[in-house]
């Protein structure tokens, strides 16, 4: 994906990772990438990946575990 940069860019970012969850690149139960190599897959500072990824979890899409990672949940979780 390429991101526009004249743009702000963790909507964008936010945006892919939740196409990858609904496409299933990232299944249910997956753990999906530390905001750090987010960052470095869209060349973005580590704030603007936490940022995006923070959308993504707001969404509801997706849970963390400290120091284990974030995970995408599984739609039967939800209640």
């Amino acid at each position: 994906m390429k991101i526009d940069r004249t743009r702000a860019m963790w909507p964008q970012i936010a945006a892919e990772i939740i196409r990858r969850i609904k496409d299933g690149t990232y299944p249910p139960g997956s753990k999906v990438p530390s905001v750090v190599q987010i960052a470095t897959e869209f060349e973005v500072v580590n704030s603007t990946a936490q940022r995006a990824m923070e959308a993504v979890r707001a969404e509801g899409l997706t849970r963390s575990e400290r120091g284990m990672g974030t995970y995408v949940l599984d739609r039967a979780d939800e209640g």
